[in-house]
Order: structure tokens, then C-alpha cells, then sequence
């Protein structure tokens, strides 16, 4: 008789993967759920038939509704041997767990896939996904690796570096000389043999790539494999994100770049909340029901699954982005299409300029939408000399912002190459509330910058929807560096990673040649 609950050491190029099996308690064959994660670190020390029962427990739910559910460690990390080195092993351990699975008894014919985060991105290594996999929920995570690294040429360190240290040969590399400070060595190519001690192949190529277009993320260990993974699914996945995750920008590109058909049969939902559809109360907003198990119930994810098994009507409307429109602190569901409708605000009169030190550059709170720190409230306008922060006039009418806002700055330097970097907050009571963040680089946007030039650069920021009331102000933060979340520009033009000296630049923002645009609603 086959146990309800059991584990087994599934074997896999060189590596022995823990893989907990949970069964239902009546007998036959089940839809099958499958889930890998690397997040497993607590479970490292524990007996194999705790970690099964704790997982029995907390997935009672989806087992007294006749699913089968399959969780396997990723390679290296809780009770998996072998060395994690994040995305590189995903595809060939994923695919081996499909086929794995299909030879259980317990294996009715059809699969589902569940993740969140990382926990999604080892399902898109996986694709073309094949026809016994019947639906899906990719949570909080785009395919795009570039997204995940990179934002215009700057690296992440603050989301993808920082995590990146922490998952590499988890369980053989326990002693990293790591701190917060590494990513600012120079030059940065140096990092892996510094921080390691061995050079890493996949992220010092990745180094050596800050524009999509470099011929690293056409390969397997750029991401090449997942990238088109959801543009003709054949089955439904629900796809999920917050206006302050860290993907969002990614995740609204991943869905519009979907076939017709394939979206039509999927849904998209936006929390306004950050990653894991949370928030901080100390430094930003709760907004009534905004969380997606406050408005559509704890097991809108199981609801989903019985809906594609034919068990209920769909939780969401298929084909369309369900969202949360803040400050009017209300759900909403439709094609969440471009507007046509822009609304121009002017940053202002006259010029100001300021001295931007790369050995003391700025830092800013809140992820926004591509890092992590989600919303926060802002420190002070001009809370140093090197932030210009300029308020626009008060909204003479309310006014719903959905889409993607875009500005347009006009500037100039002194040096060959520099850097730009916009923030836009909302005015609240209890203080500038975070929106959106934007950076690029005169030649990163330009190709080549003389010194001196006034030059218009254009900043292009993620999907958000939110009303702005009457008499409300945005406040614009304009820098030359987010210190917090992206590496500081040296002002040397080149290649950043292979850079050995930095310098001073002194820039200027014509003001009156500046502009906010607003996607509104009419």
C-alpha cells in the first residue's frame, strides 16, 4: 500500500534532490501539484519525515481537495546534495522531476505547476512546457533575466547581487568574504575571486553584459531557455504581482508579450503591495483589503486550480489584469491598455546644478518596482546636495495615473559619461509617499556624450495605477546615483565592470526643459 506521505532522494546529474511526496487520504490517482524551491535552509538538520509532515500540514487544504503535491529541494540547498548555483541547474533538475513524477502511480495524467519568485523561474527554465501540464500559477516573476539583473545598464546589486552571494554553494561556500560594501570594489570584475575565492563563470560574463542586447542573454546560463516561456501556453496560468514587487515592470511586459489566445485563458492580478504582498506600517500604507488574500479569500491559488479542473467558476476574469487602484483604495479588472490620453507637468524654471562624488554617492528608500524595499516614505526634498527635488503645482481636479509614466530631462556634464536618476513621490500627509524610479546613463541612452553638451534623455517607468486628489503635489527627485539599489557610476565612460578609477562630475538639469508625463484615465 502506497504511504500518503513519504520522500524519496531523486537522483539527477551528480546530485541527490530530497522530494517529498503528500498524497490525499483516499486512494486512486490525483492531479499533481509540483513545487521546487531553494528557500529550505531551516530543514538542513531536520529528520526527512518531519520536513514531510510539517509540508503535510501546512498543505492540508489542497490535499482534502484530491491534489497530490510534489516539493522537491532545488540541488545544493535544505536536504538536496550538491552545490546551488542559482538558475544554471534548474532546467535539466525541472525537466527530470516531470519526468519523475509521471512515473508514480499516484500520477493521474495531468500536472500543475505552482511557484513564486524564484520558485516560478525554475518552471520557465523548463519550457516548451509539454501537454500533460494543464495550468499553472507563476507568481511575482518575469522571465527576462536581464530584468532581474540589470535596469539600462546598471546592475542590481541590491536585488540580484546581494541575493546572488546568498545563494551560491549555499552549503560549500558557508564562509564568503562578503559585506555591503563589495559591490563597490574596482574594478568589479574582481568579485567573484575576491568574494568566493574562484572565479564564477556565469556571473562574471554577466558582469561583462549590461545591455539586453550582449550575447550573454542569448545563452542558457543568460536566461535564453525561459525567456519566451509563457508566449504560447497552451493552458491557463495565473499570474500575480504587486505595484511594489520587484518584477512588476517585467511581469506587465511578459503578459502583453503573450499570444491572444494564450492570454485570453490566463489572468493577471496587481496587488498594491510589495513581493510578498506585504508592507512595512512604520514607513508606508495599508490599503483596505489590498492584499490578494484579503479581497479573493486564503485559497484563491486552490480556487484557480478547481476552476481549471472544471470544479468552479474562475476566481478572475480571464483574458484581463485585475488591480488595485490606490488612494481610490478599490479593486479593478480590465485590458489595463495604454491610454491615449497624457497628461504634460513641468518640472520647473531655470537650471540647477550640483556635484555628484561617486565615493559618496546618494541612496534612496524603497525598491519601487524593480528592487527590493518595496514602498516607503521618502526622506526630506533635498535631503542632500547632490538630490534635487522639485514639487509640481497642486492638481486642480482628482486625477486616476494608470500606465506607464515617462519624463524627460535635459542635461549636461562635464564628464564623458555620467549618470541620471529620477524618483517620483506622491505627497501625503504623513509624508512623500514613493511611486516609480528610473536611471540611465549619458551613453548608455546616447552611445557617445562630448563633454559640456546639453542633451535631452528620456525615462521610461513601470506600469502603476494611482489616484492623485485634488490639490495633491508629485515631488521629483533628480540624482545621479541610488546607491541603495543599483552600483554607483564612476563618470568614466566604458565598461563599468573592468573600471579601475572614478571622478567627480558636475551636473546640471535645465529645469524648464524638463517634463512629467502622465497616463491618465479619462
Amino acid at each position: 500500500m502506497t504511504p500518503k506521505i513519504y520522500h524519496v532522494y531523486m537522483p539527477c546529474k551528480g546530485a541527490q534532490l530530497f522530494t517529498a511526496v503528500l498524497l490525499p487520504d483516499e486512494k486512486g490517482s490525483f492531479p499533481t501539484v509540483i513545487v521546487r524551491t531553494p528557500y529550505v535552509d531551516a530543514t538542513e538538520q531536520m529528520e526527512e519525515q518531519e520536513i514531510c509532515q510539517q509540508y503535510r500540514a501546512s498543505h492540508a487544504p489542497w490535499l482534502s481537495r484530491g491534489y497530490a503535491v510534489v516539493l522537491q529541494h532545488c540541488r545544493g540547498r535544505g536536504k538536496s546534495s550538491g552545490d546551488c548555483i542559482p538558475y544554471i541547474n534548474e532546467r535539466d533538475d525541472t525537466q527530470a522531476l516531470y519526468r519523475w513524477v509521471r512515473q508514480q502511480p499516484f500520477y493521474n495524467g495531468t500536472l500543475l505547476l505552482k511557484g513564486g519568485s524564484y520558485l516560478t523561474s525554475v518552471h520557465y527554465c523548463a519550457a516548451p512546457f509539454e501537454e500533460d501540464i494543464k495550468g499553472a500559477i507563476f507568481g511575482i516573476q518575469d522571465s527576462e533575466r536581464y530584468n532581474i539583473c540589470y535596469r539600462n545598464g546598471f546592475f542590481k546589486k541590491g536585488l540580484h547581487g546581494n541575493w546572488y552571494v546568498g545563494m551560491y554553494k549555499k552549503k560549500t561556500k558557508r564562509n564568503k568574504h562578503y559585506t555591503k560594501g563589495s559591490f563597490e570594489m574596482l574594478p568589479l570584475c574582481d568579485f567573484t575571486q575576491t568574494v568566493f575565492d574562484e572565479k564564477v563563470a556565469d556571473f562574471d560574463e554577466m558582469l561583462r553584459s549590461p545591455r539586453p542586447t550582449d550575447p550573454f542573454w542569448q545563452s542558457h546560463n543568460g536566461g535564453a531557455d525561459a525567456r519566451a516561456a509563457t508566449e504560447q501556453l497552451s493552458f491557463p496560468a495565473l499570474f500575480t504581482t504587486g505595484f511594489y514587487d520587484l518584477y512588476t515592470g517585467g511581469i506587465f511586459d511578459m503578459w502583453n508579450r503573450m499570444s491572444p489566445e494564450s492570454r485570453g485563458r490566463s489572468a493577471l492580478v496587481v496587488s498594491p503591495y510589495d513581493h510578498g504582498d506585504t508592507f512595512d506600517p512604520a514607513t508606508s500604507i495599508a490599503f483596505e483589503n489590498g492584499k490578494r488574500k484579503e479581497q479573493f479569500g486564503a485559497e484563491y491559488e486552490l480556487d484557480w486550480f478547481d476552476h481549471i479542473l472544471g470544479r468552479c467558476a474562475s476566481p478572475f476574469a480571464k483574458g484581463k489584469v485585475t488591480y488595485y487602484r490606490l488612494f481610490e483604495n478599490r479593486w479593478a479588472t480590465d485590458d489595463f491598455a495604454p491610454t491615449s490620453k497624457m497628461f504634460s507637468v513641468s518640472l520647473g524654471e531655470g537650471e540647477r546644478a550640483y556635484t555628484y562624488n561617486p565615493f559618496d554617492p546618494p541612496r534612496f528608500k524603497g525598491g519601487l518596482s524593480c528592487n527590493f524595499g518595496g514602498s516607503s516614505y521618502q526622506d526630506p526634498p533635498n535631503s542632500r546636495h547632490d538630490i534635487l527635488s522639485v514639487y509640481t503645482a497642486p492638481f486642480e481636479e482628482d486625477v486616476l495615473v494608470k500606465g506607464k509614466m515617462s519624463a524627460r530631462l535635459c542635461v549636461r556634464s562635464d564628464c564623458e559619461d555620467t549618470c541620471f536618476y529620477v524618483r517620483i513621490s506622491i505627497e501625503k500627509e504623513q509624508g512623500d509617499f514613493g511611486l516609480r524610479d528610473d536611471i540611465t546613463s549619458l551613453c548608455y541612452q546616447r552611445g557617445d556624450y562630448t563633454p559640456g553638451d546639453t542633451v535631452t534623455l528620456q525615462f521610461a517607468f513601470d506600469e502603476h495605477a494611482f489616484q492623485i486628489r485634488r490639490g495633491e503635489r508629485l515631488r521629483v527627485d533628480i540624482a545621479s546615483a541610488d546607491a541603495e539599489h543599483y552600483v554607483r557610476h564612476t563618470n568614466q565612460k566604458g565598461l563599468y565592470s573592468t573600471q579601475t578609477t572614478a571622478r567627480i562630475a558636475h551636473n546640471t538639469v535645465i529645469l524648464g526643459d524638463c517634463m512629467l508625463l502622465l497616463p491618465v484615465e479619462s
